[in-house]
């Protein structure tokens, strides 16, 4: 807006209208708290650190992690945002755990896949930084029942890791809800070893398959065309034993885009699958490819409706603004 000034008639721009930054939200203090599994920081196990922070907390807390394998379940409920698991690097500090999906619960039912995460953060404003997430279940061959077994399961809104490892077979990440956005992490794991519903960027990050007779590495489930939830690959690399499908539908309207990816040669033919191949998602999913190398980008292009995109259709996934991270990722960490 501008106001006229009324001495000379000309036009003031004191009050036009300022070039726009970002509005960095989140709190500013910071307070750190230590764990050591062989009992020399304030706490022994991850979850008592947790459990120290007080509900509706205000402060970034950084938990710094030493060295070891913590042997342990760990919930970060939705009351504490703002805390940072922070590792001493994803080869030394661990946490673990081993539930299966047919595994049986505290009230005699079966866990089911969600309830197996070992570690499972339903707050926002949640990050952790070298640091590894394992699910040690036995990996299961296809079509087995009640094996699913979850690494760590992210609930929450505006969360983001780099440098982490995650670890498991079956249902290793899952990428429940939110916005997310994983920077050179590692992921391994053999079927839909990354799943859910987020609306998640993994840039730089290296996808492993662990698959023996068949795999899969992404099963995304966008249910609506009106979700902005997806998710998108950037600059990654694929690799480890196949056949692997690299997409499969597993919400009516799944979006699945890979950017700038090299894929090893462990794609299976057609590279994509419709999940059921009755409810005809291949004509609602969205499947795509920009930019992308290795001996085995052919197989990737390897079904009619999985699109090689150009760049106007493809420049959305290729920014951290796909999940809105301009507002809370730092310059540096993008």
């Amino acid at each position: 807006m501008t106001v006229a000034d009324s001495a000379s008639g000309t036009v003031s721009a004191s009050n036009s209208v300022k070039t726009r930054r970002p509005k960095w939200v989140g709190p500013s203090e910071i307070r750190h708290i230590s764990v050591n599994v062989h009992g020399f920081g304030d706490y022994q196990s991850v979850q008592a650190a947790v459990d120290s922070i007080p509900q509706n907390n205000r402060m970034n807390i950084i938990i710094d992690i030493c060295p070891g394998y913590y042997i342990e379940k760990v919930v970060v409920p939705e009351t504490k945002p703002y805390i940072t698991f922070q590792g001493a690097g994803r080869d030394v500090t661990v946490i673990e755990w081993h539930d299966r999906a047919s595994d049986k619960g505290g009230d005699g039912q079966q866990l089911r896949t969600y309830q197996t995460a070992s570690v499972t953060v339903y707050a926002s404003y949640f990050s952790a930084r070298n640091i590894s997430f394992k699910n040690t279940a036995p990996a299961p061959l296809p079509g087995m029942q009640g094996w699913q077994a979850v690494a760590f399961r992210i609930s929450g809104d505006k969360a983001y890791f780099s440098g982490c490892g995650f670890y498991g077979a079956q249902d290793t990440l899952c990428d429940d809800a939110g916005r997310h956005y994983f920077k050179e992490c590692y992921i391994e794991g053999s079927i839909d070893f990354i799943f859910g519903n987020g609306r998640s960027m993994y840039k730089d990050c290296e996808l492993h398959s662990i698959a023996t007779r068949f795999g899969s590495i992404a099963a995304q489930d966008r249910r609506s065309p009106d979700e902005k939830t997806g998710f998108a690959f950037l600059g990654c690399r694929v690799t480890g034993s196949g056949p692997l499908y690299v997409g499969r539908a597993m919400g009516q309207y799944s979006r699945i885009v890979f950017s700038y990816t090299y894929f090893d040669d462990v794609v299976a033919h057609g590279g994509w699958d419709d999940w059921d191949h009755a409810s005809n998602k291949n004509k609602t999913a969205f499947f795509g490819m920009y930019k992308c190398s290795g001996p085995g980008a052919a197989a990737v292009k390897g079904v009619s409706w999985a699109r090689e995109l150009d760049y106007d259709s493809a420049h959305k996934f290729l920014a951290k603004s796909f999940v809105n991270g301009r507002h809370w990722i730092a310059p540096s960490d993008a």
